[in-house]
């Protein structure tokens, strides 16, 4: 699945646009960067409700091309900032990480 599949099938507002064309391996859903580090997989989506420019740099270090806020989270600009310089796809979404992730298992994201 692509990350352009994932916007034409959610609701989502897009902050950072990467490359749409980028091929998603699994996802990952957590808030505590050092659990990410550990479990996230090169390709994830990265569902989550932190906001700061720290997600960036994780996203980086895990090769994650998409990062999705939750809950109606709104980045912050400094996220926004790091996401554009990195490449990094950055989106948000009313609804909650649980939904999302229900979401994306639907649409063929498995793993």
């Amino acid at each position: 699945m692509r990350i352009s599949e994932v916007f034409r099938s959610l609701d989502l507002e897009i902050h950072v646009e990467g490359d749409l064309g980028k091929a998603l391996s699994g996802g990952v859903v957590g808030d505590l960067l050092s659990f990410v580090m550990k479990v996230a997989g090169e390709g994830s989506v990265w569902i989550t409700v932190q906001n700061h420019v720290n997600v960036a740099a994780v996203a980086v270090l895990k090769e994650i091309p998409f990062v999705l806020l939750a809950s109606g989270r709104v980045p912050s600009p400094e996220l926004v900032d790091r996401c554009r310089q990195e490449g990094i796809t950055l989106a948000t979404s009313a609804l909650d990480a649980y939904p999302l992730c229900g979401k994306l298992y639907e649409l063929g994201l498995k793993d």
